[in-house]
């Protein structure tokens, strides 16, 4: 007896955008919530292994000339590239004929690296007194400008949208990603742990929205890629 198991077929190719809601954690106390935009090409080695080139945009911002306890505040204007890759449930389950597997099948995990380029205007002298050290008296060592490697891992959900062929030609991501920087690049300030305080390198998050469009030379694939219950 000969079990057989139905194929199907996609392309492998995507071009995308998409928004994210970011925020910093560097060692500036008070951290807003801001926007990046991203641009990406990625290749689907299987529908449900994305290998992805992505450029990003945004703008981190962080402290209080006001409110921090030394008065330090920053904007970083940066840019970013990460080359990163996931791994979606469908590649690893036998989801045909279950509805509730089915819906997993989309749930992705998977990491990333690259490099932020930082292009940062902050405040480099104290403003709010502090012991011994008046007004002014205390110029923040840092640099406003550098590249910093980076690292990242990312978990979200797609949704896919079929054409005809019950090929996959667009998709809409939503995801959950950190990035740990390497460095005390992000928000410019690098003070001695014995002075200010600063315990960790810097790292930022971002809850994104994205659409990819799939295009280029049909691929086969192993299973079916949509339930036929559809």
């Amino acid at each position: 007896m000969v079990e057989a198991q139905g194929g199907s077929t996609y392309t492998p190719m995507a071009v995308g955008f998409g928004v994210s809601t970011i925020r910093g954690y560097t060692n500036v106390a008070q951290q807003n919530n801001t926007l990046a935009f991203n641009a990406n090409f990625t290749y689907y080695a299987t529908p449900f292994i994305p290998l992805t080139a992505e450029l990003q945009f945004g703008r981190l911002w962080g402290g209080s000339r006001a409110n921090d306890q030394y008065g330090r505040e920053y904007v970083n204007n940066y840019q970013a590239f990460i080359l990163h890759g996931e791994i979606q449930l469908g590649e690893l389950i036998d989801f045909s004929g279950n509805r509730f597997l089915d819906i997993l099948k989309d749930f992705y995990a998977g990491p990333g690296f690259g490099f932020v380029n930082n292009n940062i205007q902050n405040q480099r002298t104290n403003l709010i007194a502090s012991g011994s050290q008046g007004v002014g008296s205390y110029t923040f060592p840092g640099s406003d400008h550098g590249i910093n490697p980076m690292a990242s891992f990312r978990a979200g959900y797609e949704f896919k949208f079929y054409n005809e062929f019950d090929e996959p030609y667009l998709r809409l991501d939503i995801e959950y990603v950190h990035n740990f920087v390497y460095g005390e690049g992000l928000d410019g300030y690098d003070d001695p742990p014995s002075v200010f305080k600063n315990e960790h390198s810097d790292s930022y998050r971002q809850i994104t929205i994205g659409v990819k469009y799939s295009f280029g030379e049909v691929k086969n694939y192993m299973k079916s890629i949509r339930n036929a219950y559809y």
